[in-house]
């Protein structure tokens, strides 16, 4: 490989960013997760606690996935020169994150009824 197929080094950098804010987003999951099954007793109920603490822990597993997966993909295409992965599982991530939260709030509020 030589000096003119490397890809430029603040392409690489930045894609290394994003990769880490993936990482810190799933040890933010984790972490809320935890506290959810271990920190909170009062919050709702034992299995909707269980539950969405297990759900958390589940979404942070796969965002350390995702964002491994990702960061593989855009290194693959900055190295050959290829147009840059589509965002599916982004999408399908933000989707899950959103029905996850949207729980969350229902769980909420149902238990100050």
């Amino acid at each position: 490989m030589t000096d003119n197929d490397r890809p430029d080094e603040r392409f690489t950098l930045a894609s290394e960013r994003t990769f880490l804010a993936w990482m810190r987003s799933s040890l933010a999951l984790l972490a809320g997760g935890l506290a959810m099954m271990h920190l909170v007793p009062e919050f709702s109920t034992s299995w909707v606690r269980t539950t969405l603490g297990l759900i958390l822990i589940g979404s942070a597993a796969a965002a350390a996935l995702v964002g491994l997966r990702r960061w593989s993909q855009v290194e693959k295409a900055l190295r050959e020169g290829a147009p840059m992965p589509p965002p599916h599982e982004l999408r399908l991530f933000a989707v899950a994150l959103t029905v996850v939260a949207l729980g969350a709030g229902v769980a909420s509020v149902v238990a100050v009824l």
